[in-house]
């Protein structure tokens, strides 16, 4: 989540049409931790009881919608404004994804820059006019033969590149409840174990291709990032493998 100190982005949708829209916008920003949404001249006013009932409880949560008459209106306060449209218009502007427009935001934000992320209506988008108002333009890489997205699915593509960026969480976990990662030692101690109970079964008929089965053996139980309580697991097959039937062994 962005910090108090920083300003989030402010959402503003252009003569929005259907109040489902906008509710489908407000629950796309909150789960991206967004909570500052500007309309502009909406069709159906507002407020507006199908936005309160799409938003599933969103709209509840986060301060009061600001309506505008203008767009002139609604982006006053804002040092810089991103349009998110599918058609590149026949103007000179910086263009980015919704990625590039993260980061983008992100080093504004260490200057106190109040930015704003614009989309239009459902059916037209954005007009010329709007998109000349605007200091850069969001487009959304998708197939060129159908590129049409809802409303509140380009909300949300555009609000979790900017969640995505500001957040901390790793790329990568591996959950392991109560138990730890084993060791590097502990995975070659049960690995020669189960080689051995293997070359004493006669798993290996061929010597010729005992190195390459080893290696390949190896390499799938390196690459399951084992638990030590996995390990102990695989010690308890190998020793009932090995004729020890309570799985009890010194490993």
């Amino acid at each position: 989540m962005p910090s108090e100190q920083k300003r989030a982005p402010i959402i503003i949708l252009d003569h929005p049409q259907m109040g489902e829209n906008i509710g489908a916008a407000a629950r796309a920003m909150l789960n991206c931790g967004l909570t500052d949404l500007r309309l502009v001249a909406p069709r159906d006013g507002w407020p507006n009881e199908r936005a309160d009932a799409m938003s599933s409880g969103a709209l509840g949560k986060m301060p009061p919608v600001q309506v505008f008459d203008t767009l002139a209106g609604a982006i006053a306060d804002c040092h810089y404004v991103y349009a998110t449209t599918a058609r590149l218009r026949d103007m000179v502007k910086p263009v980015f994804t919704p990625d590039g427009a993260a980061r983008d935001i992100a080093e504004r934000q260490t200057t106190d820059q109040q930015t704003a992320l614009l989309f239009g209506a459902e059916r037209s988008g954005l007009s010329n006019d709007d998109v000349a108002l605007s200091h850069a333009i969001i487009n959304i890489p998708l197939n060129p033969a159908f590129s049409s997205l809802n409303l509140g699915q380009a909300v949300l593509l555009v609000c979790y590149a900017y969640q995505n960026i500001i957040d901390d969480t790793a790329d990568r976990t591996l959950p392991t409840g109560d138990s730890v990662p084993a060791s590097h030692d502990d995975l070659l101690h049960m690995m020669d174990r189960l080689e051995a109970q293997l070359d004493h079964k006669g798993f290996f008929r061929s010597p010729d291709m005992k190195p390459s089965i080893v290696r390949n053996l190896r390499n799938t139980l390196s690459r399951a990032e084992m638990t030590k309580q996995e390990i102990r697991t695989f010690h308890g097959v190998i020793s009932v493998l090995s004729g020890n039937k309570d799985g009890a062994d010194d490993a």
